[in-house]
């Protein structure tokens, strides 16, 4: 029986690698694309274009704005001397925020009054315009603190004390690339066993297969085995890009992360060839293999909390295989989670592979006669 299997899985093997563009799609793209979005889908914001209305000539008020001019992640690009130039700033998108100084601030600075800073901010991108309230906000922060010390003020009462645990420095592609990972094992996954069967059906090939001594499950596995191996060799890869090149922190046990990775490339697998088997031709397989990826990785938490979602939604990410990789990697990545505290992301995508396994086997059992 494994004779068979092996000669099988060796003529797999070769139909995807004696052709150049297969190869290419199997090595290139996975690489790109971890380049392309390691860098790309970052949520740190630098250079924000920011404008100045400012109606105060006094110290506090220079004082304040120096701080803007001098922080690495603001670039004024532009005064304002009336309020009919604020509009049309943002609405050309010029300035992402424009920062208004009323005409009595250093007064009520000087007076210990409390004095106001207005932020004017593009909310058309609700993530964005968080991210910058939040840096202009450190930076009032650190000046109120000052300004409180060197003029004798009281202290405020509350005093906010942060620590960020499992990623220190805040670096959002801690968080972003090691969900790349799963993103790009799930697409050459599905990509190589979604045309698998298909691809003999259009090349004419399924009915050799069919008068072969391999059975139909010795056929099955011949077609999964491939697709488990590319799928682990492109793991490999990404996830020693993650730590070398990108210096993500793998605190975590790589025992727990290729467990994790087994069954995750065993859930793909099962969902690949049940969509190739429903196949006819590559191009339909391409089709089914789309229609999947992409509400899996919107529905995985990639990017998107899945908490977040409606709750009808959230019970629909309980059959998304990614929905529990996404928690292992970043899981194992940054918080160390040792292998039992992982069970319950572990066992579901065993379920899913065994059963989408079975599907494919009784399609392609079905579809062959």
């Amino acid at each position: 029986m494994w004779q068979r299997i092996l000669a099988l899985m060796v003529k797999e093997f070769l139909a995807l690698l004696k052709d150049k563009k297969s190869r290419f799609v199997i090595i290139g793209p996975p690489i790109i694309q971890l380049l392309v979005f390691g860098y790309a889908a970052t949520f740190d914001l630098s250079n924000v274009p920011y404008a100045v209305y400012n109606e105060d000539g006094g110290a506090a008020a220079r004082d304040l704005l120096a701080r803007f001019q001098g922080s690495a992640n603001f670039q004024q690009v532009g005064v304002i001397s009336h309020d009919g130039q604020i509009r049309s700033m943002i609405d050309d998108k010029r300035a992402l925020l424009v920062l208004h100084v009323g005409p009595r601030f250093s007064r009520h600075m000087a007076l210990g009054e409390p004095a106001q800073l207005q932020v004017i901010v593009d909310g058309r991108n609700s993530n964005t315009a968080m991210l910058v309230l939040n840096y202009v906000r450190s930076i009032v922060t650190r000046f109120n603190r000052q300004w409180s010390a060197e003029h004798g003020l009281a202290q405020p009462p509350v005093h906010l004390v942060t620590r960020a645990w499992f990623n220190p420095n805040l670096r959002s592609q801690w968080f972003i690339v090691p969900g790349i990972i799963g993103l790009l094992t799930l697409v050459v996954t599905m990509l190589v066993t979604a045309l698998s069967v298909a691809r003999e059906r259009e090349q004419g090939t399924f009915d050799q297969l069919l008068v072969t001594p391999l059975r139909p499950v010795e056929i099955l596995i011949g077609k999964a085995l491939p697709g488990f191996i590319i799928g682990t060799v492109e793991a490999t890869i990404i996830i020693a890009l993650t730590v070398l090149w990108f210096e993500v922190p793998l605190r975590g046990s790589l025992l727990t992360l290729y467990a994790g990775v087994g069954l995750f490339l065993l859930s793909a697998i099962g969902v690949g060839l049940m969509i190739s088997s429903l196949a006819v031709t590559q191009q339909q397989g391409l089709l089914g293999a789309f229609l999947f990826l992409v509400p899996a990785i919107i529905l995985s938490g990639f990017a998107t909390p899945i908490a977040n979602m409606p709750v009808a939604v959230q019970y629909i990410t309980l059959i998304n295989p990614m929905r529990y990789f996404m928690v292992i990697l970043r899981g194992v990545f940054l918080e160390g989670t040792p292998f039992h505290v992982l069970i319950p992301q572990l066992w579901p995508m065993a379920v899913i592979g065994l059963v989408s396994l079975t599907l494919a086997g009784w399609l392609f059992r079905h579809r062959m006669y």
